[in-house]
C-alpha cells in the first residue's frame, strides 16, 4: 500500500510541476516564444497539422504551424497568435 501511495504522488507532483512550466521552456529555447500562423510552407520549427517534424509546413500562414521567435515579437506581427487556432 504504501508503494501505490508513493507512486500517486510522485506523479500528481510531476503533474504539477509540468503544468507550471511556460511555452517557452517547453520550446526549450530561454528568451523565446511559439509564434503561430506566420510561418511560410516548408518552414515551421516543430510539428504540428498531423506531422512531427520540422520544415513540413504545407501552406504560408497556417494558423497551426508556429516558429520560435523572441519573447514579445510575436504580438507585434499582424496574423500571429502566440497560441494555435485550434485552442483559441
Amino acid at each position: 500500500m504504501m508503494k501505490k501511495t508513493a507512486a500517486l504522488s510522485l506523479a500528481v507532483g510531476t503533474l504539477v510541476a509540468m503544468s507550471s512550466i511556460s511555452t517557452t521552456a517547453v520550446a526549450g529555447k530561454p528568451g523565446m516564444e511559439k509564434c503561430y500562423g506566420i510561418v511560410k510552407a516548408g518552414k515551421n520549427d516543430c510539428g504540428a497539422n498531423g506531422h512531427s517534424c520540422a520544415g513540413q509546413a504545407a501552406k504560408d500562414g497556417d494558423a497551426n504551424e508556429w516558429i520560435l521567435v523572441p519573447e514579445g515579437t510575436c504580438d507585434k506581427i499582424v496574423g500571429s497568435s502566440t497560441e494555435p487556432k485550434d485552442k483559441k
